[in-house]
């Protein structure tokens, strides 16, 4: 090694000598050949590439603020570990034009908030989300997102990543759902949704598409915790649910609680059995042959049936069966025009001690032999409603003695059998009494016998038979009559079609609402309403008279009320003069004023 050191420093110094004895060498090439002469043979081979230089991180190693234009509080000190970068960088912390001051006082702001938000929740970091170049918690979106509705809950999930994520979480938080089904709409797209709310427990669907046994799939396959489910038909849409698809249906969700189905016209036969079904619904039920409801814990029954003739459902049947198969039946509400008292007989049968409410609306057959059974076996009644029945005010007064500390609700439209009398005596023997409806039940003869003999006349017409007309004097007086309620509990009066109708003096200092729709020929100079509290009266279809008397009676009590002063007459005694308010008498009135004070009464002729 020393030799080949020597040997070539000898050969240098031969070619330096050589240079020198012609000309003068520059400076720099002496210098050259000098560090030429203390590098290693491998060093005066060239150096070796490295690897390419690597761009060096653009925070502090230290605190891991931002380094431009910052000055490390800890530089005497260790070495900080970096900030992690799952959390959200604060707006504007990358301003170039910041003071190291100013940065120092950032960084203890958002040491503050670090600590504030690990105080509020001590085990997990909340996660937050930008909102408008601004930091949101995510539970506060979620918030804000779950009054959205589906539509726009997809429509929000596509703005981000992280609101993707918090949409998620609100459908996998739901527990109810409304969602209506537009005809172009699939059963693939109610699966998509329900798919998404693993802990869903209410839902509501309205279809304006036909219905089937998919749906019921659908709906058992995606929504196992299911407890209530309420299924509306559109004006369009066709329900095919069938009575074997719907109680497999029921038999199969043992969590079920409620359910409500429009438009049950294909049911065919029902036979529901279930174990955990509190309210039961179906409407527009059709020739239901053996109807069987057994269900223990069933608290509500509705059932609607559709107004034909050739019904075939067995009522009788069905009322009688219903006190074994449902002992703790409350509330009931039967619909149909094949009610009848053999039904009603069935039903008082049946000894539901439990039953509260009951309404057999529709049964033209029902009389008041029926009224009678009723009385006699549930004596605990809160609300009974026999509209469309065929009573008389003798079934009235054996309600007035059965119910005077239960009843709070009597309902009997469409009654054309009862008269003012017995309306007048149920609300002077009922204290408890809240709400009645007398709609359509005192109505003008004289108009229905000349629809009847219309009709008949027709008939007769087609036929070809020959009638010869009344002459003017056989026509029938008309008969109308008048109808006096004082009470103290009475909220809402209805009176609607009450064509037979010409007196009406009401005083009722509870009453807040009072229909009067179509009172044809109610007379505006009989016409008294004392009622303090009313708000709501429906006027539609009367008189313009009368609708003008209405409103002088209650705006001008009002304003009386309004601009109540103390009166009094003159030294001549010529007239009554109103007192001037002075300020000791404004106080001592301000008691009364705020008595008299009324709430605004809103008059309905739309």
């Amino acid at each position: 090694m020393c030799r080949g050191f020597y040997q070539g420093f000898k050969n240098l110094s031969s070619n330096f000598c050589l240079s020198l004895s012609t000309t003068t060498p520059p400076p720099q090439a002496l210098t050259l050949g000098i560090w030429m002469l203390r590098q290693s043979p491998a060093a005066a081979a060239g150096p070796k590439p490295g690897p390419p230089k690597k761009r060096g991180s653009y925070n502090c190693g230290r605190c891991g603020l931002p380094k431009k234009g910052h000055v490390c509080p800890s530089g005497g000190g260790h070495a900080l570990p970096p900030r992690s970068d799952h959390r959200l960088r604060r707006a504007l912390s990358f301003e170039e034009d910041r003071s190291p001051t100013a940065a120092a006082e950032a960084m203890e702001e958002e040491v503050a908030e670090t600590a504030v938000a690990l105080q509020a929740v001590p085990a997990v970091e909340e996660e937050v989300e930008e909102v408008g170049g601004g930091v949101l918690p995510a539970s506060c979106l979620a918030e804000v997102l779950r009054r959205l509705s589906p539509k726009e809950l997809m429509g929000a999930a596509a703005v981000c990543r992280g609101w993707r994520g918090c949409v998620k979480r609100v459908w996998r938080s739901a527990d109810e759902l409304r969602l209506r089904v537009s005809p172009r709409s699939q059963i693939g797209f109610v699966g998509s949704v329900l798919h998404k709310c693993a802990r869903l427990t209410r839902l509501t669907l309205r279809m304006e598409s036909d219905v089937d046994a998919t749906l019921l799939a659908c709906v058992a396959f995606s929504c196992p915790n299911l407890e209530a489910f309420e299924i509306g038909i559109g004006d369009n849409a066709v329900n095919r649910i069938t009575g074997d698809e719907l109680s497999r249906f029921v038999a199969e969700k043992r969590s079920l609680s409620i359910l409500k189905v429009e438009g049950c016209n294909s049911l065919g036969f029902l036979n529901l059995y279930s174990s955990s079904l509190s309210i039961l619904w179906l409407s527009d039920l059709y020739c239901i042959s053996k109807p069987v409801i057994s269900c223990p814990n069933l608290k509500e029954l509705s059932l609607d049936f559709t107004q034909q003739e050739n019904d075939s459902t067995d009522l009788v049947s069905m009322m009688d069966s219903l006190g074994r198969t449902c002992p703790r039946l409350r509330n009931m509400h039967i619909a149909s025009i094949r009610l009848c008292n053999e039904a009603v007989l069935a039903l008082a049968s049946a000894n539901l001690r439990g039953l509260r409410m009951l309404s057999l609306v529709l049964g033209s057959k029902i009389t008041d032999a029926a009224v009678a059974a009723i009385v006699s076996s549930y004596s605990s009644l809160e609300l009974l409603d026999l509209s469309g029945s065929s009573i008389s005010d003798s079934g009235i007064g054996m309600i007035c003695n059965v119910y005077p500390q239960a009843l709070s609700r009597l309902l009997l439209a469409l009654c054309p059998n009862i008269t003012s009398s017995g309306i007048q005596f149920a609300t002077a023997q009922l204290p408890l009494l809240q709400l009645i409806d007398c709609g359509m039940s005192i109505c003008d003869m004289n108009s229905q016998c000349e629809s009847s003999e219309e009709k008949g006349s027709l008939g007769s017409e087609s036929s070809g038979e020959i009638t010869c007309q009344k002459s003017p004097t056989s026509k029938r007086q008309p008969i109308y009559q008048k109808l006096i309620i004082k009470h103290g509990r009475l909220r809402k009066l209805s009176l609607w079609g009450c064509s037979g109708l010409d007196a009406l003096f009401l005083n009722c200092p509870e009453l807040n609402d009072l229909n009067l729709n179509s009172c044809t020929n109610l007379h505006p100079e009989r016409l008294l309403l004392q009622c303090p509290n009313l708000t709501n009266v429906h006027a539609s279809g009367c008189q313009d008279m009368l609708i003008g008397a209405i409103r002088n009676q209650v705006l001008n009590e009002f304003a009386a009320a309004e601009n109540h002063l103390p009166c009094k007459r003159l030294a001549d005694g010529s007239k009554r003069v109103q007192v001037p308010q002075y300020p000791l008498q404004q106080a001592s009135d301000d008691g009364k004023q705020k008595r008299l004070r009324r709430t605004q009464c809103i008059v309905h002729i739309d």
